[in-house]
């Protein structure tokens, strides 16, 4: 199932952290189209882009040993500018092919924009970068000694996810549905991202002592989902609002209030 957008609550403001976050990553995915070619685009990779990758995504070893890589084919061919706490956040805007790519921003985008309109500007952004660090840890205390890079966006999205499961439970998402039909469907919230939470946890212990021959960082998906919904059930707390839902119609982004109107000695709302 893919989210398209949310029937109940479209994004009331021009979301531009949620904007700039994709268009950076779009940035960067064109620049690894230099580097590996048009058949980068059908899965196929070469050295520069191999070295890339190496470069700025996040190796678990490096973080566990200190060390970081300096060479690949030739002395000095790695050379990472950052130290490698500093690929935690380089990461989160790289992506392995097409399909991640247009997968990670199209959630993103659902998800995105009504949360940047319920945090503000900055403190999404903020929420943004810690998830997608808690994500890539979580990721890290599974697999300490994988020498594979960690690259792409999903962790923090699926922080964002989270964070959407615990504001807008009620909410319906248009949802593409491929299986042996194509067809779009409204679902809540609560089902699609519980759905998805199960899924990717059912994988990740699936993956226990096999990690390293999965292509997919399943544990960094559950980190930042969990994250996401520990770090809005905190904001929930200290703001004082309950932090399981009440029972009511579909929720929205508080629009900006206007005074009331008046005719004839009646209120117009």
């Amino acid at each position: 199932m893919i989210p398209l957008s949310d029937a109940d609550a479209p994004a009331k403001t021009a979301a531009p952290v949620t904007k700039a976050i994709i268009g950076l990553n779009l940035l960067v995915f064109l620049y690894e189209l230099v580097l590996g070619g048009v058949g980068f685009l059908f899965g196929a990779d070469g050295l520069r882009l191999t070295i890339f990758f190496l470069t700025w995504g996040f190796i678990p070893r490096e973080l566990t040993e200190g060390i970081a890589y300096e060479s690949f084919v030739t002395p000095g061919d790695i050379d990472t500018p950052i130290p490698t706490w500093g690929t935690l956040l380089t990461s989160m805007f790289i992506h392995g092919g097409l399909l991640h790519l247009a997968g990670n921003m199209m959630f993103l985008w659902v998800f995105g924009a009504n949360l940047e309109a319920r945090l503000g500007y900055v403190w999404f952004l903020l929420f943004y970068f810690v998830t997608g660090v808690l994500a890539a840890l979580c990721h890290w205390v599974v697999e300490p000694g994988s020498p594979v890079p960690l690259v792409g966006a999903s962790g923090a999205i699926a922080g964002v996810m989270g964070a959407y499961l615990m504001l807008y439970p009620r909410n319906r998402i248009n949802s593409l549905v491929i299986f042996y039909f194509i067809t779009v469907i409204r679902l809540s919230a609560f089902w699609l991202l519980g759905f998805w939470f199960a899924l990717q946890l059912f994988q990740a212990l699936l993956s226990f002592g096999v990690s390293s021959q999965v292509s997919v960082a399943f544990w960094a998906h559950v980190g930042g989902f969990v994250a996401g919904v520990g770090i809005i059930t905190i904001y929930k707390l200290v703001t004082g609002q309950p932090v399981l839902p009440t029972r009511g119609p579909p929720s929205s982004p508080s629009p900006p209030s206007s005074p009331s109107r008046y005719w004839r000695g009646r209120r117009l709302d």
